[in-house]
């Protein structure tokens, strides 16, 4: 611990790596049971990855990106799974803290503040005396099980004038879990679908979606809550696949010694040139992947430093940079899961899950390399974004 009492960075990495230990051993169970296992909830709880994000007045330690990043990458070497839905937390938690002071109360008043949430606009709000309420459902809600609050979007329509989106945070026991969340990856999220029916929120508890987009807090003071949403989110939220591509190595090169390439002369996988290239290739993407997490993660901890304002060209490729990483893995993955043979689609080889949890997160709508690098191409020709998530 450092002389005021938070735990350093090198510390938090070395948390993680321990408790990266548990997330693998229930990883099948996630994968089975369709979420985490307790235990991983309280293994990530014990290494602190739930305060990662959450205010210092909170007994918080408000990290930077950098450590989002590097810290996801080791617990995705446990269980992508569960690596994905701390990243999830991290975001709608750090969304929370854009609030007034006494909705954090509220919402910060457990020690380990679990908030999921999603940023689809999937549901109708109406005015209500002093709040709003709302009708809705929510798809994609990774970590729902294990959560105390849900952020929303919805679309206020307000009795004079246009309609417009709105963030609101709603706790868990105000909602209902419909259990839909089967899939062929990621399955150990419980990415569920939660429904509200005529839930009232107060006002105090609803903000505009453009000004959480612009990451203009009402009260918060760190540096780290005035930074705008989508570089926050991108950087919160690359660790974990980069963790998944590493994960995918290392059993890829447990299984190596003793296998054979089946109907050839090799009586060792590891002497064939074949192997050779396709570790290489692997290796290589993968440390392609990191430079672009890195840069991404530092882009957005060297803007909050400086409290300077955010160039449109600055957002777009914060969304470049998520977008290689998380092509530069899956094309990794790929590689090692080809190289594994047949033997590796049995349910105990682990990279199999891998690869369907990498392919998985390469469809996610804000991390898909194509959508991406679109939209950093079309900025790179001189046309504006056609998105409002940037």
């Amino acid at each position: 611990m450092t002389k005021i009492g938070l735990p350093t960075r090198e510390q938090l990495i070395g948390k993680a790596a321990d408790a990266a230990a548990v997330l693998h051993k229930h990883a099948a169970w996630a994968e089975e049971h369709r979420r985490l296992h307790d235990e991983v909830i309280e293994a990530m709880a014990d290494a602190g990855v739930f305060k990662l994000r959450r205010p210092k007045r909170y007994g918080g330690y408000e990290t930077d990106t950098r450590t989002l990043v590097d810290v996801a990458a080791q617990l995705s070497r446990g269980d992508g799974s569960a690596a994905w839905v701390a990243t999830v937390y991290w975001i709608p938690g750090w969304m929370a803290c854009l609030f007034p002071d006494d909705v954090q109360d509220e919402v910060f008043s457990q020690p380990d503040t679990r908030v999921c949430g999603t940023l689809s606009p999937s549901a109708m709000a109406a005015p209500a005396p002093g709040g709003v309420v709302v009708n809705g459902k929510w798809q994609f809600i990774s970590g729902a099980h294990h959560s105390h609050w849900q952020e929303i979007i919805a679309i206020l329509a307000p009795e004079s004038g246009e309609p417009y989106p709105i963030v609101a945070l709603v706790p868990m026991s105000d909602l209902l879990i419909v259990d839909d969340w089967k899939t062929s990856g990621l399955r150990g999220t419980g990415s569920v679908t939660t429904v509200a029916r005529n839930v009232f929120i107060p006002q105090e508890r609803v903000l505009p979606l453009g000004t959480v987009l612009a990451g203009e807090p009402v009260s918060a003071d760190s540096r780290i809550y005035q930074v705008p949403l989508l570089p926050v989110a991108s950087a919160s939220s690359v660790g974990a696949v980069i963790g998944m591509g590493h994960a995918a190595r290392a059993e890829f090169l447990k299984r190596l010694p003793g296998r054979k390439v089946t109907y050839t002369s090799y009586d060792s996988q590891a002497a064939a040139p074949l192997t050779h290239l396709q570790v290489a290739e692997a290796a290589n993407k993968l440390d392609e992947a990191e430079f672009h997490a890195h840069r991404l993660s530092a882009h957005v901890d060297d803007k909050a430093a400086e409290g300077s304002a955010w160039k449109v060209d600055e957002r777009v490729r914060a969304r470049a940079d998520l977008g290689a990483a998380v092509r530069l893995t899956r094309e990794a993955v790929d590689v090692l899961a080809t190289a594994s043979g047949g033997s590796s689609i049995y349910e105990d080889v682990p990279i199999q899950r891998i690869a369907r949890d990498v392919q998985a997160v390469s469809l996610h709508a804000l991390m898909h390399p194509n959508t991406n690098a679109e939209l950093y191409g079309r900025m790179l020709c001189g046309l504006e974004p056609n998105t409002q998530y940037i």
